[in-house]
């Protein structure tokens, strides 16, 4: 049997984020190689993805944000299965990355940004690593950017709730404070449309019969 240091199980652990003993077992496992080390804490990765698969993921992490000129604004939601994994730093760091991503390269489809790399990896083997060294089930369920004159990002406290403005005047600071108010207001009474004419008529209908009844 070919004997692992501790030196190699940290350098294993450091590459790959996986847990100490798993980053021991794995290196046993290949007789020292890093290579199949990886190959193997890859594959454990997917296999308690499929094991996860059938399991609700109604927790998460959402963050909306904008690029410094403020013309393009995105928002994420990555779903796990407890509050606890929602506020891990690991997966913070990564929902965060992958948002950075979508922003920097306009993509506005989930579909896309899985094939997309972060540190040489795909989003998507990204995410199954991620359930392999967490044990949860994670999922990306949203991810939309707008494109504007002026575009502000809201984050409410507990990173639960976000929401983007796109305003058709870029006014500076003031857009700024007015967009916010805005953003805000949507993260509270979450309205149906931007305005009247934007109500789909089956809602007044539907809001009417109840009025009456």
């Amino acid at each position: 049997m070919t004997k692992i240091s501790a030196s190699e199980v940290n350098m294993l652990r450091k590459k790959t984020g996986a847990g100490l003993m798993d980053c021991k077992k794995a290196l046993t496992e290949a007789e020292g190689d890093f290579e199949k080390a990886t190959d193997i804490l890859r594959k454990k990765g997917q296999k308690i993805a499929e094991k996860r698969g059938e399991r609700d993921a109604k927790e998460g992490y959402v963050v909306a944000k904008t690029n410094e000129e403020l013309k393009r604004g995105a928002i994420l939601i990555l779903n796990c299965e407890t509050d606890f994994v929602a506020k891990n730093q690991e997966f913070t760091n990564y929902s965060n990355a992958i948002l950075d991503l979508a922003l920097s390269k306009g993509i506005n489809s989930i579909e896309s940004i899985l094939e997309e790399s972060i540190n040489g990896e795909s989003v998507k083997d990204g995410i199954t690593n991620l359930v392999g060294k967490i044990g949860e089930k994670i999922e990306l369920s949203q991810l939309s950017t707008i494109d504007s004159a002026q575009v502000i990002a809201y984050n409410h406290p507990g990173n639960r709730l976000a929401s983007l403005v796109g305003l058709n005047i870029n006014k500076g600071g003031d857009g700024e404070s007015v967009g916010k108010d805005v953003a805000m207001q949507i993260a509270a009474m979450n309205p149906v449309a931007l305005d009247r004419d934007g109500v789909d008529k089956s809602i007044i209908e539907r809001e009417m019969e109840i009025g009456i009844e």
